[in-house]
Order: structure tokens, then sequence, then C-alpha cells
């Protein structure tokens, strides 16, 4: 934009300034709504004052005015960069500052919330929960390592990568002593992978199986049955309490009894918690051996 409002020239005629009333003729003046005046006064009363160095913009200078507000055109520059503004395009900001449209965008971007300097378009960023970081000042919390677009755990205000967190936070197996990072299983207060937590005999995984613990070994039905429990001295089977009909058993010298095989050999009465009489290595109960 240029002056518009006013015209320079050199007096040819016999003119006064309007202000003054020194002769004008032979002289530079300057003519503003109709009126004819030195360039003194015009500097003096008439010249429009720069908003950025607050001095009369002479009639020698160079003005550019926008939405009523002027500046010599060395003084229009970014507030921010110091660039000049002349035949560039520019943001009109807060106490009348005009800004170049690299720093407005630079200004208006939000911050990363690791370096704090502003994230601007074609930056590449992560974002979570209305926060944004640069992707290179995303990093662990623990080992300062860039995290960038890889997977991370949020714990307060710090984040950690998924290595760090699993040392950190994540429970230790029961067996092997290492993270357990996802899935597993707890027994007796205790955490285990799932693939840990195993049959000592065949290797299956008993997490939501049945099983039983014998001397901190883990069993299942099948291989409890074959390798571990005791046989009935009754009807010859595995006694597995727990697992099948009859929750007894009896125990007498090196020998053990389901409860209902615990019976007399004559009468086939049961003696589970009752008086029996040991003969010839049979079971009897109290009045049977009196027959025999």
């Amino acid at each position: 934009a240029g002056p518009g409002s006013y015209t320079v020239g050199t007096m040819s005629e016999r003119f006064d300034c309007h202000y003054c009333r020194d002769p004008l003729q032979g002289k530079k003046y300057v003519q503003k709504e109709g009126r004819h005046c030195c360039v003194k006064c015009f500097e003096k009363i008439c010249a429009n004052t720069c908003i950025e160095c607050k001095k009369p913009i002479g009639a020698d200078s160079k003005e550019l005015h926008f939405k009523n507000r002027y500046w010599h055109d060395s003084c229009f520059r970014c507030f921010k960069c110091y660039t000049s503004l002349v035949n560039e395009p520019f943001m009109l900001r807060e106490n009348n500052k005009v800004w170049c449209s690299n720093c407005t965008a630079a200004e208006d971007a939000p911050r990363c919330k690791g370096c704090f300097k502003p994230i601007i378009a074609g930056d590449q960023n992560v974002e979570y929960k209305k926060m944004v970081w640069h992707k290179d000042c995303f990093t662990c919390s623990q080992c300062k390592k860039v995290i960038g677009s890889g997977s991370f755990f949020p714990k307060g205000d710090d984040f950690y990568c998924v290595s760090c967190h699993e040392h950190k936070f994540a429970k230790t197996c029961a067996k092997c002593k290492n993270p357990i990072t996802s899935g597993g299983l707890t027994y007796q207060e205790q955490p285990w992978h799932s693939e840990c937590f195993i049959c000592s005999n065949c290797k299956k995984q008993l997490g939501g199986k049945r099983f039983t613990a014998v001397e901190d070994q883990f069993y299942c039905v099948d291989c409890y049955k074959e390798c571990v429990a005791k046989k009935c001295a009754g009807c010859k089977n595995p006694i597995t309490a727990g697992f099948g009909r009859g929750t007894s058993v009896v125990n007498y010298e090196d020998e053990s009894w389901h409860d209902y095989c615990f019976k007399c050999t004559k009468c086939a009465r049961g003696l589970a918690n009752k008086r029996f009489v040991c003969h010839n290595g049979k079971i009897y109960c109290a009045e049977c051996p009196k027959r025999l």
C-alpha cells in the first residue's frame, strides 16, 4: 500500500504553506486534502506516525498502511524474526505487531511436551491424551531411548518402553523368574507363565485343568494316577482322593485302601472308621473272626 492521501511535488506557482505561510514557489511541498504545505509542517502536523518506531513518516519515506495503521517500509518487519514483510504475506497480531506467515504458524502450533518447541505441519509427532510430542522427543522415562511410534506403558506422568516396563513393574514367574508380560495365572498367591505351569510328567499345561501338587511338583489327573497315586489294596486301582468317587483313604501298615474298599473279607461290611481285625493278611470285622 502507498500514501494515496497526499501528493509530493515542487511548487512552480505562487503558493504559501497552509500552516506557516512560508512561500512554496521553487520548494518541495506536500499537498494533502487540498492544502499545500511545506515538508517541515507536513512532518510536524500532517504526517502519519509509524506504529512501530513511533516517529513521523516523512514525505521522503515510503509508507505502508493496513487497517488505519502506518509503518515506515523499513519498520514493516516480522515482530518475531525481523524479516521484511514488504510484498510478503503477514498477520497483524496482539499489540499491533505484524508476524510473517512462518512465525504465525509456529506460534499457533501445538507445543511438544518434551522440548516445548512448536510442532509444525509436516513434523512427525506422537499424541496421547491431548498431549503431543515430536517423535524423537517421546522417550522412555527409564532408559531414555526414543519410543517414537512403538509400544509403551504409561505410569502417572511417566512413559516406559516394553522392556523397561517388564523389568520395573511386571510380575515375575515363580518358576523361570522372568517377567510376565501378558496372560499368566496365579497359584497359592504366586504368579506363573501359563507355559511354565505344567505337569511334571507329561509337560502339558495345567491352566484351567484339574491337577494335584505333590512336594512342589504338579501332576495332571492321568499322570497322578499313573505315576504318583498309591494303589488300593482292595480294588488295585489308583487312590486319587478328590478326583473321583471317595475322598478318604484308609492306611494300615504299608498298604492303603479307598474308604469304600476297606471292608470285611467275609461279610463285606464297610470298616472305615470302625474296629477291625487283621488275620493272615486279611481284614475282618470284629465279629467274623469268631466264626472262622
